[in-house]
């Protein structure tokens, strides 16, 4: 178990946390949810103690060891793959080095013996035995091959380095679990066994995410942060949600009623405070008045973002031929002989894991990189607007949001603009920030204004919901589930997918599958293709 007991936290005037209790019990998965500047990272580094509130304090059940999830990638990058997981159980990793240590003098000393002896009794008490089998189970769970086990993590790739630290947090049992963002960069097979393995984990789990699929599929709890304060509900997301609707409704339900009685009561002792006879029951009124209370209702600091494409022409029958596109990067063939042809109706997910491939698709349908063989040819009657997963390049610049939107606008007009960047968040002064200083969250807003303001009736999307909070993902999907054009688009959130997409492809080794159906659908025989696959296998030893 985990509590906080009056935690405050004051950076500068300005309080993130008043007097905060809250405890998290074993056997119970938490998402913790909030606006974006609500404090969930905050607060998990005040849990873990990265980070010291201004009062108050953390008790931890004496005995039990609490594990986190990195956010430093290059930490560990001078250690190999195997060595920096089971790091996740420090006082392990301690033993097994020092008694590697001690085995490898020349001259070994009684002392010595008794030592290592010591150390081998820990060593079998906390599983040291199996550590490297678990630690390897983990990496394959997560999609890390076997044969990158022993490598340096410097010699990995960012989203590699992610699972890496996933699995160092996940390590060894730990009884305490802090889970900050585990879904960014992770593909939808890691997140699926990510999830598994939530769900069948026994410990204490506190988790932030912007994944509503992911909260859904794996918490029992959720934490919300509002106005400085935790506000515990039983059930996932959505329970939340329908849950914090209904007593926003029922509260104003309840004043309603307050309000009437307010006014009989008040008209009352107008008509009556003068007539003798009624001063009696006019008084007796009065005191009832000042009993009735109303509940104050604060409207959530959330805020979200009114995002709506609104396509300048409609889209004719022809809108893009893909013929054997090829696309060869640092001697490896990302794109091989890929061909399809996309209809007017058409909002196509491209899924899996090979994210290069994807991400190069959409920047030479972009008309950002040429392929090495093969064509493609957009319909006369279509207008692309695309978002970059890469905005480094974009975002590079000293001009104002404003100044830089007008640039894509065709209506040059500053109040047009303006209107179209309060919509998404930029209210104000905000609207002359520079591009250079936007967080990764304003970026993608302005990403979201570009496309809005282009009004294109075709949009490609690379991964648009990473940087973005729980209110402008739902706002973004709502969008694009009202969009009449067509769209192209990859996405790790689950919900997102499957509400968004009416076609499904998958670049594979073996070529593209391309299917017309929902995700889940698409999952759900994918899920048997493999199952037969493995029976297959399996048949075919038995009869060797």
């Amino acid at each position: 178990m985990i509590s906080a007991n009056n935690i405050t936290l004051r950076i500068g005037k300005k309080a993130l946390f008043e007097d905060v209790n809250i405890k998290f019990t074993e056997g119970n998965c938490y998402g913790l949810i909030g606006a974006n500047g609500a404090g969930k990272s905050t607060f998990l580094k005040i849990l873990s103690g990265q980070l010291e509130p201004t009062q108050g304090d953390i008790f931890i059940t004496p005995g039990q060891r609490l594990s986190f999830l990195q956010q430093d990638h290059f930490k560990y990058d001078e250690y190999p793959v195997l060595d920096t997981v089971i790091m996740g159980n420090a006082r392990l990793y301690e033993v097994m080095k020092e008694k590697d240590a001690i085995y490898a003098k020349e001259d070994f000393s009684d002392e010595d013996g008794i030592r290592a002896a010591d150390l081998e009794a820990e060593f079998a008490e906390m599983n040291g035995w199996e550590a490297e089998s678990d630690a390897a189970t983990l990496l394959n769970g997560l999609g890390i091959d076997t044969d990158l086990h022993s490598v340096l993590v410097k010699e990995l790739g960012g989203n590699e380095k992610v699972k890496v630290l996933l699995a160092q947090a996940l390590f060894g049992n730990p009884d305490i679990l802090l889970l900050d963002e585990p879904t960014n960069h992770l593909d939808l097979d890691a997140i699926a066994w990510l999830e598994e393995f939530l769900i069948n984990f026994d410990n204490t789990v506190i988790v932030v995410s912007h994944d509503r699929y992911f909260l859904n599929k794996v918490c029992t709890h959720i934490a919300d942060i509002d106005y400085g304060k935790i506000q515990l509900y039983a059930g996932n997301y959505d329970f939340w949600y329908e849950s914090s609707q209904l007593m926003i409704k029922q509260m104003k339900e309840a004043n309603k009623k307050k309000e009437e009685k307010i006014k009989e009561l008040q008209e009352f002792i107008q008509r009556f405070s003068a007539n003798a006879s009624k001063s009696r029951q006019a008084t007796s009124r009065k005191r009832a008045l000042e009993k009735i209370e109303l509940d104050e209702i604060r409207p959530s600091s959330r805020k979200y973002p009114y995002i709506d494409f609104r396509p300048n022409r409609e889209i004719g029958n022809e809108v893009l031929t893909v013929e054997g596109l090829t696309k060869t990067i640092d001697g490896v063939k990302v794109l091989d002989n890929i061909s399809f042809i996309v209809n007017r109706t058409d909002k196509i997910a491209f899924v899996g894991s090979d994210e290069l491939a994807k991400t190069t698709l959409f920047q030479i349908l972009a008309g950002e990189m040429e392929p090495d063989e093969g064509s493609y040819k957009w319909g006369v009657t279509t207008s692309q607007a695309y978002f970059a997963k890469d905005n480094t390049k974009i975002f590079d610049s000293d001009l104002t949001i404003t100044d830089w939107l007008t640039q894509f606008s065709p209506i040059k007009d500053m109040t047009y603009v303006r209107g179209f960047l309060g919509r998404m968040l930029f209210a104000g002064d905000d609207g002359m920030k520079k591009l250079r200083v936007l967080s990764g969250g304003e970026k993608v807003r302005c990403q979201l204004s570009m496309m809005m303001i282009q009004g294109a009736n075709v949009l490609l999307f690379d991964e648009p919901t990473n940087h973005l909070d729980m209110e402008s993902i739902t706002a973004l999907n709502n969008g694009l589930i009202k969009f009449p054009g067509v769209i192209l688009f990859s996405c790790h959130d689950h919900q997102f997918v499957q509400t968004t997409a009416n076609r499904i492809m998958e670049i594979t080794p073996e070529g593209l599958i391309d299917k017309m159906t929902t995700y889940d659908e698409y999952l759900a025989s994918d899920a048997m293709a493999r199952k037969r696959q493995i029976n297959t296998v399996t048949t075919d030893e038995d009869a060797l």
